[in-house]
């Protein structure tokens, strides 16, 4: 059996061996072939994905923000197998949904057809928070610039996402908009570098901010109101299998015409609440608990409040360069 530093280093020399045939090397017919085949097999940092779909936008929207990535052959060992499909039946017609399925299993509640592609991602998620027990799993954005990692945890509306698309666009490299995954081995932040989910006015700043960033088309009508999802530059894709040593905890929170401010938070507070924002801090139990104290001891811990985002990026600037 692996330990977790085997594990860890196993994923990682995976990741970061030959080079593979990226998913837009492929045409467009074969890439819909797997898709409604064997399926298409992504890889994106430590983890293998075996994605099938039968659903047009599922593959307009891999299309546009996967062709970066490499792709594996059908034969290949993946970590997971979703499905997004449509549910069989009278749904098919009747006011269609679809449903995502991980090694066949339902994993949401069914979502109207519309939705099928932030589904998707919302799953993937799932089967990452689910599985990455060689982690300790956080609910917070993860940027890096010079080996260096900023983790910024934070509720859903806080800025958190608008924040990283921002930074990414500004120097510091994607590690992951959602989950930041601690090594249990050694403390370092391991990539997981998929498109940033922005919602709302969130995705019109982010086009203004930075016009070279790139989006699938929106959907309208969610839970969490309009997402579309940003497609993450091609640079930070090739160095998905380098990990970051963490070195900031910083909690945003975005309020209307505010100046940019960071404030030192006691370590304490900054531990309590990112036991709050983990996945399986419960589950990893004494090694998790320990992972984490020995993150936030390391790291420098700071609340942020910010209005403007160019403003947001000369604090960060400041951060780095300090």
């Amino acid at each position: 059996m692996h330990s977790p530093g085997t594990l860890e280093q196993a994923r990682l020399d995976r990741a970061g061996g030959p080079a593979e045939l990226t998913v837009g090397a492929l045409d467009a017919t074969e890439r819909r072939r797997r898709l409604r085949g064997a399926g298409l097999a992504i890889r994106s940092g430590l983890f293998a994905f075996r994605l099938r779909s039968d659903l047009p936008q599922v593959a307009q929207a891999i299309d546009r923000l996967y062709a970066d990535y490499p792709c594996l052959a059908d034969t290949d060992f993946c970590d997971f197998a979703l499905d997004v499909v449509r549910p069989g039946g009278l749904r098919q017609w009747l006011r269609p949904q679809v449903v995502a399925r991980y090694d066949g299993e339902p994993v949401f509640e069914p979502l109207p057809a519309g939705h099928a592609f932030p589904l998707m991602e919302w799953a993937l998620n799932y089967c990452v928070t689910t599985h990455a027990f060689e982690h300790l799993s956080l609910h917070a954005a993860v940027v890096e610039r010079g080996g260096r990692a900023v983790i910024l945890p934070a509720p859903p509306g806080s800025g958190k996402s608008t924040l990283c698309a921002a930074l990414v666009h500004r120097g510091w490299r994607l590690l992951s908009d959602e989950l930041t995954l601690v090594a249990l081995a050694d403390g370092r932040v391991s990539p997981v570098v998929r498109p940033v989910s922005l919602k709302n006015r969130s995705i019109e700043i982010i086009s203004a901010f930075a016009p070279e960033s790139e989006f699938c088309d929106p959907t309208h009508d969610t839970l969490k109101g309009t997402v579309a999802h940003m497609r993450a530059p091609a640079a930070h894709v090739h160095r998905m299998h380098e990990p970051a040593l963490p070195a900031w905890v910083v909690f945003p929170r975005w309020e209307a015409d505010a100046p940019a401010t960071l404030s030192e938070r006691p370590r304490p507070d900054t531990v309590l609440e990112l036991g709050r924002n983990s996945f399986n801090l419960s589950v990893l139990g004494r090694a998790g608990f320990e992972t984490l104290t020995a993150l936030v001891n390391r790291c420098g811990c700071y609340d942020f409040r910010y209005g403007l985002l160019d403003d947001a990026m000369r604090v960060f600037d400041q951060l780095a360069a300090g």
